[in-house]
């Protein structure tokens, strides 16, 4: 079956199609994911969450080239999210050790801060999103330049947008995020 015509009947819904999708590309997503999330059971929950998203979405997916990328773009984004989640529960499980002074509802507020802002930048236009991310795993507008084979210019501008973005969604959490340091204060771009 050609890729075109496969393609057809997945934006039909087709059954057949559907279990041609898993038999292709579930191992190799799975994989893919476990690349990430280093855990078979949890990547084999973002590639069954992606199949199911794909079959209850109205989305009608223009080439399998970019079907293909869209499956292997959803994967990564979605295990980024899971360990994202990882990170900020891993960081409230080590502060609870470290600072017990600490109240449990400043705990919670500053979970939920974290939740927040990962919501906000997971808003942010894919090119965008993927370099405000490095940008917060300390990397400098030079080396995400490199990284993504960009200019530096667009580096910063992308940056500004991001933080434009951010202090506009976020309001006056904004400065909450930067006064706890959840944010980085140092000059954006």
């Amino acid at each position: 079956m050609k890729e075109e015509e496969f393609l057809r009947q997945i934006n039909a819904k087709d059954m057949a199609a559907f279990k041609r999708l898993f038999g292709e590309f579930y191992n190799t997503l799975v994989l893919y994911a476990m690349d990430f999330v280093k855990r078979q059971d949890v990547a084999e929950d973002i590639v069954q969450d992606l199949f199911v998203a794909i079959w209850e979405r109205e989305t009608a997916y223009a080439t399998y080239t970019s079907f293909k990328t869209f499956l292997y773009t959803s994967v990564r984004n979605a295990c980024l999210n899971y360990l994202k989640h990882q990170d900020v529960e891993q960081r409230y499980i080590d502060s609870l050790g470290d600072e017990q002074e600490e109240s449990i509802d400043f705990k919670i507020m500053e979970e939920e801060l974290y939740r927040l802002l990962f919501a906000v930048i997971d808003e942010l236009p894919p090119r965008c999103r993927e370099i405000f991310d490095l940008h917060l795993q300390g990397k400098g507008n030079e080396e995400i330049a490199d990284l993504l084979n960009l200019s530096v210019q667009t580096v910063k501008t992308q940056k500004k947008r991001a933080m434009s973005y951010l202090r506009e969604r976020l309001g006056g959490m904004y400065f909450v995020l930067l006064a706890m340091e959840i944010l980085p204060w140092e000059k954006m771009c």
